[in-house]
């Protein structure tokens, strides 16, 4: 996959970004290298290769520091949303800004 100056020119209209014609081909080659190493790292074969948890795991023995899943922190909503100019159960209200 290798982009062209038009889909830089519509990547950075998306993203509200001026480039230049240097920024432009800048950000082409850097955009087209990235991703010929996904399309290289991609054609890799890791078919029975087993997921990692860390990749440390692969040069030395690692113990994971996992908590456990459970809720520490208070539910603040009601105090948090006593300054909102509008709230329904529960909800920020926002007005709409897209027709």
């Amino acid at each position: 996959m290798a982009l062209t100056h038009e889909d830089i020119a519509r990547i950075a209209n998306l993203a509200r970004l001026e480039l230049n014609e240097t920024e432009s081909e800048r950000m082409l080659t850097g955009l087209n290298q990235f991703f010929e190493v996904v399309e290289q790292i991609s054609a890799v074969d890791t078919s029975g290769v087993t997921p990692l948890a860390h990749p440390v795991a692969t040069i030395q023995d690692i113990q994971l520091r996992l908590r456990d899943d459970v809720v520490s922190e208070p539910n603040n909503r009601e105090a948090n949303q006593k300054s909102a100019p509008a709230v329904e159960n529960g909800y920020f209200l926002v007005p709409k800004v897209i027709e």
